[in-house]
């Protein structure tokens, strides 16, 4: 159904063109000259200074689905090489799975409804920014515009997610004591305190059994031939659809201050995204089931466990699907890839949704 040779050059045009969370400028003046080259009307949606969200919207301004692809990605792992390399059907590159593959399969599914149709699109496309940091390109959308339903293109490997996990990035920083190495103390080393308050808490969410957690970020302050007086670190928790939030983050600041006192840590709370699920037996999940069936695509629901721009549409009333090409177990590594022929199915699901809308 879609143009197979374009896609492939879009996708690799767009790895090539490096676009962290920030810095998304280049790669949006990219994606609006294409556009236009086909004659595809869009609305920029500033966001901050240069950078904003590129918006296709039908002419009559109102419909019920969204698709939406985050074009900026993490940084490079090694900026001598970050652009795509293509070996047999994988392409590799920085954001090939996350998400420039289900972003390059969403504008062709539009390119080719476009053609096969000329008429106005059922739907509208969302390319947004900053999904990597702090959301914020999807907070813009979902503050300014209304859907019923979205589908976003995260790595799924094509396994349609109507639920998505809770996340909670956590901030510690702990305060010890300056003193030569020879005559340290334990009790006043920051990295010390760190490690036994992680060791706290791991301990904590181990006996839960069904949370996922990663610590990052672990850095003390350059003592030299001394003992740090800071250090400070993240932890990030990634909950079962349903799980009570509140309740853990409480039990677990409960837990800290009842071994540490605020003079020897501060723990902070970067971010909360409620989990959600969705049912199967809505409009939108039987649509798609009936479209598999038709593609002979393996049809396996699951539930989404990384964090994503889902859960800030879903506090806004939007019912977000994560359905997207690529293995989220490759993204943010240095060996990032996308297989093309999911890329290929990703962008002939999303066509016929488009063609379920009319």
């Amino acid at each position: 159904m879609i143009n197979v040779e374009r896609l492939r050059n879009l996708l690799t045009d767009m790895i090539n063109i490096y676009s962290p969370s920030g810095k998304e400028e280049e790669i949006i003046n990219f994606l609006k000259d294409f556009l236009k080259k086909y004659n595809i009307d869009f609305v920029y949606q500033e966001v901050e200074d240069s950078r904003g969200n590129i918006l296709v919207l039908p002419e009559e301004g109102e419909c019920d689905l969204v698709f939406v692809g985050h074009i900026d990605t993490v940084p490079a792992f090694d900026y001598e090489n970050y652009e795509a390399d293509i070996y047999d059907d994988e392409i590799y590159g920085l954001g090939s799975a996350d998400m420039k593959g289900g972003c390059a399969a969403m504008i062709e599914a539009f390119l080719t409804y476009r053609e096969k149709n000329k008429s106005d699109f059922p739907c509208s496309l969302a390319l947004v920014v900053g999904e990597e940091e702090s959301g914020d390109g999807a907070f813009e959308l979902a503050r300014e515009y209304s859907f019923d339903w979205a589908i976003i293109g995260e790595p799924t490997s094509l396994n349609p997610c109507f639920g998505h996990y809770g996340y909670v990035e956590m901030s510690l920083v702990t305060y010890g004591q300056k003193l030569h190495a020879s005559i340290s103390k334990p009790d006043k080393n920051a990295v010390k305190l760190m490690m036994d308050c992680l060791n706290l808490i791991i301990n904590y969410i181990d006996k839960k059994g069904d949370i996922l957690y990663n610590i990052r970020d672990f850095n003390s302050s350059q003592a030299g031939f001394a003992s740090p007086d800071r250090c400070e670190a993240y932890l990030d928790l990634h909950l079962p659809t349903k799980y009570p939030i509140g309740t853990l983050t409480f039990e677990i600041e409960e837990l800290i201050y009842s071994k540490f006192n605020d003079k020897e840590i501060k723990f902070s709370l970067e971010t909360i995204h409620h989990g959600y699920e969705l049912s199967e037996k809505a409009y939108l999940p039987k649509q798609l089931k009936k479209i598999y069936n038709e593609q002979n695509i393996d049809f396996t629901p699951s539930l989404f466990k990384s964090d994503s721009d889902a859960p800030i549409l879903w506090q806004s009333g939007i019912k977000p699907i994560i359905l997207g090409p690529g293995d989220l177990s490759s993204a943010h590594t240095g060996d990032e890839y996308v297989n093309f022929t999911e890329v290929v199915k990703a962008s002939n699901i999303y066509y016929s949704v488009m063609e379920g809308e009319k």
